[in-house]
């Protein structure tokens, strides 16, 4: 890496580079070909699931997730509204509405004793986000859809890997979705994968991804669908990528043990959480700084120093497209999250030397505002 030290950047360490030359000697570059196969066996083995499909990215996945799940018009779905913009923006491509659930101060997550009040008769499911790599806690949320007969994605576009009491994230809902971005844990520069283990959910995932077309009769088209399809060279991308997926996750929390041991006793931030309970894959390694502290002055100096950090995602209720439908809400926690959090440095190539770097970058400006 250069004296820059971006927010993120992939390690690219395995196999990907030959497996991406046999499609191109091969010439099965496009939807078709074995590391499609390869990959989403691998993944599905990895979680523990009977499914694995893949996907162009994790916004399709969501879509495809939902209307599996039957989502249509006038629909409503629970989602954090702390959360990057595709959880919504995937409810209101089926034509239903996101309901929008204040996180909570332990996780940064979706707060489980908020959900049953924003239950009505329009209802249709839950959607949790694993945000920054930390499992929800999902015994309250799984217990209430059971209660109401509604469905839980696990938007786990953040966490692979990440566990909830010795369980995977995305083996715990009805249908769950992730991410293959190039920020990701693991990447395949765009895409996105469905997991499940309902037979019925995994028939229609596929076949919604694939312009709908009958899985027993080509060009025949009985329902609408989509162009979702990942391609050979990703998947590539992606196995060589999986392969080393215990080396990427354990680069994570070392990174992130380095930030949590270099902060402890700094008391103007709060570093990530990580509840008992949970195994965090720490995507992003992020603080809070304290009320009063201008987070947007911290970073800007930071990056003087040639530092890149990145702010929390703005919540879904105080964006134009959702506004209306949350007036009058109140949303304190995340509100404080949005306004005061930012993401370090967290790729899995960082060294022990650049963290220090960073940190003594942070506490520096820090300082000079305090």
């Amino acid at each position: 890496m250069s004296d820059f030290i971006p927010v993120a950047a992939p390690a690219l360490i395995g196999n990907e580079k030959k497996y991406v030359m046999d499609c191109l000697d091969s010439s099965w570059i496009s939807s078709n070909g074995k590391y499609i196969e390869l990959f989403e066996k691998g993944f599905a083995d990895f979680l523990g699931v009977k499914y694995a499909i893949s996907c162009c990215n994790g916004t399709a996945a969501l879509h495809l997730a939902l209307l599996a799940l039957g989502v249509g018009q006038d629909d409503e779905v629970i989602v954090p509204s702390l959360t990057y913009v595709s959880s919504a923006n995937a409810v209101m491509y089926c034509g239903a509405k996101p309901v929008f659930v204040d996180s909570e101060d332990q996780t940064w997550n979706l707060n489980p004793d908020l959900i049953e009040a924003s239950i009505t008769d329009r209802t249709r499911g839950i959607i949790v986000v694993h945000l920054y790599g930390h499992p929800v806690d999902m015994d309250p949320v799984l217990a209430i859809a059971r209660k109401h007969d509604i469905f839980v994605i696990e938007d786990s576009a953040e966490a692979h890997g990440a566990e909830y009491k010795g369980r995977k994230v995305g083996t715990m809902g009805d249908i769950a979705t992730f991410s293959f971005y190039g920020n990701k844990i693991i990447s395949t520069g765009e895409g996105g994968m469905v997991c499940t283990q309902n037979d019925d959910l995994a028939a229609r995932v596929r076949q919604l991804k694939g312009q709908g077309q009958d899985p027993k009769r080509r060009f025949w088209f009985p329902m609408l669908g989509y162009n979702y399809r990942m391609t050979n060279i990703e998947a590539a991308i992606g196995l060589g990528q999986l392969e080393k997926i215990d080396w990427h996750m354990a680069r994570r929390r070392e990174v992130a043990s380095w930030y949590r041991a270099g902060l402890s006793e700094f008391p103007q931030v709060d570093f990530s959480p990580e509840m008992p309970w949970a195994r965090s894959v720490f995507w992003l390694s992020c603080i809070v700084l304290k009320d009063g502290i201008d987070r947007d002055m911290v970073m800007n100096s930071m990056l003087q120093k040639g530092v890149e950090t990145r702010p929390f995602f703005y919540p879904m209720h105080i964006l134009p497209i959702y506004q209306s439908s949350t007036y009058g809400k109140q949303f304190p926690v995340a509100d404080r999250l949005a306004r005061q959090g930012l993401n370090l440095p967290s790729s899995a190539l960082l060294t022990q030397p650049q963290v220090d770097f960073v940190i003594n970058t942070l506490k520096q400006a820090v300082r000079r505002l305090v």
